[in-house]
């Protein structure tokens, strides 16, 4: 494919292709872009799995392959100090991509009040 980029870890392939799974999904958006950082100098800083805009609201891609829950909290309350700071013109839509049922339910309860969707593996395949 031309690619010269080395992948260290064998466990990124599988976050790799569920990252995929949800550019093809969503129509591979034009404005797609992956690991995107996003900032408040000085408050708080996080990189996306991806990002997509449509119609003006941006879309932020999380896959959630082997991470701990308290991994997933933690990028929660970073998106919402976002949110708090006013950095989205329009509310972002959180777009979740998981392995487990009972993941999906844990991942439920942390976007609670937030615009989210929440994929497992078993929607895709």
């Amino acid at each position: 494919m031309g690619s010269k980029k080395i992948l260290k870890r064998s466990n990124q392939f599988r976050h790799y292709i569920m990252r995929n799974d949800i550019y093809i999904a969503f129509e591979c958006p034009k404005t797609w872009k992956q690991e995107v950082k996003m900032n408040v100098t000085g408050i708080v800083s996080i990189i996306t799995d991806a990002l997509f805009t449509d119609n003006g609201r941006y879309h932020i891609v999380e896959v959630d392959h082997e991470q701990k829950m308290s991994a997933n909290r933690i990028k929660m309350q970073k998106y919402r100090k976002l949110i708090e700071c006013n950095v989205f013109e329009k509310p972002p839509k959180f777009i979740w991509y998981t392995t487990t049922e009972y993941r999906r339910k844990n991942l439920q309860k942390l976007c609670e009040g937030l615009d989210c969707n929440i994929f497992t593996v078993t929607d895709f395949h």
